[in-house]
């Protein structure tokens, strides 16, 4: 029940100590704006990670060959190994279902001229299953299909940029540009989460590359997707056999760390999000811990404010008063003030994200925010906090006993 007269003290008592309730709200304001600030950038850094990992799948697999650095089975250190078209069908073959999309790259270099308009970009040459690993987004046509890997086809998707480029405020689908002098149909545009530098590329049947620029089935690196229902043991060890089915098909010994390079898109992902909830964590200890400072503030200035008050307490419980109203009496008040300095320090927390926005990108923090979880659960530690620091003085005050009160001086 709301009792006008408890609050009426509890303001009375405020105004009697304005110094000391200011500078213990300062405590608290400055220690919830700290956890805030800090959390909200905690988010911000999370954001970074997820929007650098947002150009590709989280489950995707990347395999590099390079050159061995052991000698091995008669062969000499410094071997470069080279992956072909049957090194994905072997892979098919041994792992089976655990593959969810699988893709070849080929890289080239391409002169792409159209009409009066030309420019330097690169061509990877891929599979249908690429545009699911990279995230590709179709903004007209389509991607390289099957048919187009199968006919050999001379067509090409090309990145936003790339039509701005060459086709300026034209429509490249179903033009032609030329690439390196061949010339190669525009079956559709794509844009991407990645940017710049990833709209600027060129996609194209790995088959037609391989056959007019070539006349090889060589390919420079392999991409694939593992099944997510393996769960992350079962990732770590599908890495593990791609090595081992690789480096025993090109004869790289197994403690060869360069002739094979097989990497993970959810490891690094696992990595940078354990390194960023870590940052939360240490955050939140150094918030507690500001808090706590403001508890000891705001207890003090309530042991302060039973001291003088121990007369005036004797006499409510000379009078009737209960243990219990003493203590609910204290407890109101501490809770009262904390809870008021850390909403404002909520509040000012708050303003101080809004304004950062992305303007701290370049420290690998973007939109740094605190969701409606954090706020109730810093509310419920306000709460806590104000009790904890009410809660001596006030089980003091409950103590009093009426005789020893009115002698008090």
């Amino acid at each position: 029940m709301f009792d006008i007269g408890r609050w009426q003290e509890i303001f009375q008592s405020i105004s009697k100590n304005k110094l000391r309730t200011s500078l213990g709200a300062f405590t608290v304001t400055l220690g919830i704006f700290i956890f805030t600030v800090l959390f909200g950038m905690g988010n911000g850094l999370k954001n970074t990670f997820d929007k650098f990992f947002s150009d590709d799948a989280t489950n995707t697999i990347f395999i590099w060959s390079g050159r061995t650095s052991k000698a091995y089975k008669g062969f000499k250190e410094g071997r470069q190994i080279q992956f072909e078209n049957e090194d994905l069908e072997l892979l098919r073959k041994e792992l089976g279902d655990k593959i969810e999309y699988i893709t070849p790259r080929v890289y080239k270099s391409v002169q792409a001229t159209r009409k009066n308009e030309s420019g330097a970009y690169t061509m990877r040459a891929v599979f249908p299953d690429h545009q699911f690993l990279e995230k590709t987004i179709i903004d007209e046509g389509k991607f390289i299909d099957e048919r187009d890997v199968k006919n050999k086809s001379r067509v090409v998707v090309i990145g936003r940029l790339v039509e701005q480029d060459l086709f300026k405020n034209e429509s490249a689908l179903g033009k032609f540009i030329e690439l390196n002098g061949l010339a190669y149909k525009v079956v559709g545009i794509f844009s991407d989460a990645g940017g710049d530098n990833e709209e600027r590329l060129i996609y194209a049947p790995v088959s037609t590359i391989q056959l007019i620029h070539m006349n090889t089935e060589d390919i420079d690196q392999i991409n694939l997707s593992f099944n997510k229902a393996m769960g992350v043991a079962g990732a770590k060890k599908m890495v593990s056999d791609i090595s081992k089915i690789l480096k025993k098909k090109h004869n790289v010994a197994r403690e060869d760390t360069s002739g094979i390079r097989v990497r993970s898109v959810f490891d690094d992902y696992q990595q940078n999000m354990q390194f960023a909830n870590m940052l939360q964590i240490i955050v939140l200890f150094i918030g507690i811990g500001t808090l706590m400072a403001g508890a000891i503030a705001i207890g003090n200035i309530m042991v302060f404010v039973v001291k003088e008050r121990t007369k005036e307490l004797g006499i409510r419980k000379a009078l009737g008063a209960t243990p219990s109203s003493i203590v609910g009496l204290i407890l109101q008040e501490s809770v009262f003030i904390t809870a008021i300095a850390g909403y404002i320090g909520i509040l000012i927390a708050m303003f101080a994200l809004s304004r950062m926005g992305n303007n701290l990108e370049d420290y690998f923090i973007t939109n740094p925010q605190v969701n409606q979880s954090t706020i109730f659960w810093a509310t419920v530690i306000l709460i806590l906090v104000g009790a904890l620091a009410g809660y001596v003085p006030a089980r003091r005050a409950a103590r009093i006993k009426p005789v020893v009160a009115l002698s008090d001086d």
